[in-house]
C-alpha cells in the first residue's frame, strides 16, 4: 500500500511535529507573570499602593538608608499563607503602612490573591 520510505517519511514528520509541540509548550509555561502587562483592577491596586514600595514588579529594593523591602516574588517569605499575607496588608507592621483605612476588604483580598498566585505562583 505504502512504500518503505513513504511510511518512513510520515514517521519522521510525526515525530518532529511531536517535538515541537512538546518544546513550544514548554517555553510557554516557564514565562514568569508580568505586572506590567496585567491590566486587572487588581494590577492597578498594586501599582497604586504597592510598587511604590516593593518595586513595579514587586521584586523589592533596598533603600538609600539600607531598609530591605522585601521581594513578593523569590525571596523568603515571612509571610506564606493567603490569612498571613492579608493581615499583613491589612495591618501593616514591619515597617509597611496598614492599608486598613486606604482600601476595602475586597481590595485587599484582590492583593491578597495577586501577591499569592500571580507573583509567587501559589506558594
Amino acid at each position: 500500500m505504502f512504500s518503505s520510505r513513504t511510511v518512513i517519511f510520515l514517521a519522521f514528520i510525526a515525530a518532529s511535529s511531536i517535538s515541537w509541540a512538546c518544546s513550544s509548550g514548554a517555553s510557554s509555561k516557564s514565562k514568569p507573570y508580568v505586572l506590567a502587562n496585567d491590566q486587572t483592577y487588581e494590577a492597578t491596586l498594586f501599582r497604586q499602593n504597592c510598587a511604590v514600595c516593593h518595586g513595579r514588579e514587586g521584586e523589592g529594593t533596598v533603600l538609600p538608608n539600607g531598609t530591605v523591602i522585601p521581594s513578593l516574588r523569590d525571596a523568603h517569605h515571612k509571610f506564606n499563607t493567603r490569612a498571613e499575607i492579608f493581615n499583613q496588608i491589612t495591618h501593616g507592621g514591619n515597617g509597611m503602612t496598614p492599608f486598613d483605612r486606604q482600601l476595602t476588604d475586597k481590595e485587599r483580598q484582590l492583593l491578597t490573591d495577586l501577591v499569592y498566585s500571580k507573583l509567587r505562583g501559589g506558594k
